[in-house]
């Protein structure tokens, strides 16, 4: 049997991603985990795509972006409170935030988390070191 997790979000981040956000670790069980990741104002995430996890994101707080592209088909949804979305694996994506405000959102990937081997770089939209 396994154990009942609770956690509240740490004060400081735990972690920068592999896309250059901000993370925060939270609960996780055996076939997912949950994390909340901050983008700063004006920033453009890393491209990346994943090799075994599925994402499924949602939006708390900020605007910016999101680009993402499977085989031949690629969209760009705007990111606002509210808005949740999914990673398939394998999906390029890369995401930015704009306006004055930092993009907020929880994510959660399944299975969990494996570690930073799990990103690998990809070709992306945006230049990641430009402000927006």
């Amino acid at each position: 049997m396994v154990d009942f997790e609770t956690r509240r979000m740490p004060a400081h981040p735990d972690v920068l991603a592999p896309d250059g956000s901000d993370v925060r670790v939270l609960a996780k069980t055996e076939r997912g985990s949950m994390a909340h990741f901050e983008l700063a104002p004006g920033r453009a995430s890393d491209a990346i795509r994943h090799l075994t996890v599925d994402e499924i994101w949602f939006v708390l707080s900020g605007r910016g972006e999101i680009w993402r592209k499977q085989g031949g088909r690629e969209e760009i949804v705007t990111l606002e409170p509210g808005v949740s979305l999914t990673i398939p694996l394998g999906t390029h994506f890369q995401f930015r935030a704009s306006g004055d405000k930092a993009l907020k959102a929880v994510g959660v990937t399944m299975p969990p988390w494996p570690g930073d081997t799990e990103a690998v770089p990809v070709p992306g939209k945006w230049n990641a070191s430009e402000i927006s």
